[in-house]
């Protein structure tokens, strides 16, 4: 018997890096997400396949399930990432995958893997709702972060999202601004690491307090903009807060400084989708530059 898990992936609107000491912050789930699919075998193996967006395979891996524990003779760094994550599962959930029977297992994202959209995020949330375990817990023990993107996976709806006392607080939010269809993501054909740009945070901050608590109220006036020069107003403040908390240039100055309208980073720095907000449909402009992904918020947003 089949069983299929899917969770969305995220963009976080707000709230970058500061998410993580305690900010409000607005993240998205996105219509694009990843799923997985369980089949029963009688092999006590695992079989992992991974099918990228447009059905062809980017990953395949076979894995023992011996002396309570997930092993791989393949020693490429998804192979033993999965290994990782398996077995740390198993240390939440010490029933998981005991028994005689093994697993073809089938993960399908609905987007391109450089996009950043969550390709591990879906994957942990995913694997969490097969192992009947709490996906935060499991996030922490692997990949860390904020846990933003685990919300995004489980929810349909924007959220706003907040670590409140080593606690995960999640609210569903109706963010539908009027001004919509003047917002558009645009890739910079960069993949970014997170765990990178985490760590350059960690190691520049300082002093922020003040900052994370405007960064919150930035958050709650995005949310009730009614007008879309108020929401660029908005997002440009947001963009000079970070900037002065990472010590990072912002991507309007490094790419974009004769736009005719308002750009903001999303998440990590530096790669994978930026918001883009112009009064005029700004596809042309962002070809020309060479940046050719560029998606409506309404064909993004769940």
């Amino acid at each position: 018997m089949n069983k299929t898990f899917y969770s969305n992936g995220k963009l976080l609107i707000s709230g970058e890096y500061v998410v993580l000491d305690g900010a409000l912050s607005l993240a998205i789930p996105t219509k694009y997400g990843q799923s997985l699919t369980i089949e029963s075998i009688d092999e006590n193996k695992l079989y992992w396949e991974s099918m990228n967006h447009n059905g062809t395979t980017w990953f395949q891996c076979e894995f023992e399930i011996k002396n309570h524990s997930v092993e791989s003779f393949d020693t490429n760094e998804t192979s033993q990432r999965l290994v990782q994550i398996l077995n740390t599962v198993k240390t939440l959930n010490p029933m998981f995958l005991e028994g005689e029977k093994g697993y073809k297992i089938t993960t399908t994202l609905d987007f391109p893997t450089n996009w950043g959209l969550g390709t591990s995020s879906t994957l942990i949330n995913n694997i969490a709702q097969w192992a009947n375990i709490d996906p935060y817990k499991l996030l922490k023990k692997t990949f860390g972060g904020s846990g933003y993107d685990i919300a995004c996976a489980q929810n349909d709806t924007p959220i706003i999202y907040q670590i409140r006392n080593n606690a995960v607080v999640v609210h569903a939010v109706n963010f539908n601004p009027i001004f919509k269809n003047h917002l558009y993501f645009v890739h910079l054909n960069k993949k970014q690491n997170s765990r990178d740009g985490i760590k350059r945070y960690k190691l520049n901050k300082k002093n922020i307090e003040s900052l994370i608590e405007m960064i919150s109220k930035l958050t709650s006036k995005m949310i009730k903009s009614k007008t879309i020069e108020d929401f660029q107003g908005l997002i440009t403040q947001h963009e000079s807060i970070i900037s002065e908390i990472t010590n990072q240039t912002t991507v309007r100055n490094l790419y974009f400084e004769d736009f005719e309208g308002s750009v903001k980073s999303l998440g990590a720095w530096g790669g994978d989708f930026v918001l883009a907000v112009s009064k005029t449909n700004p596809t042309n402009y962002f070809v020309k530059k060479g940046f050719k992904t560029v998606v409506p918020y309404m064909d993004m947003v769940r």
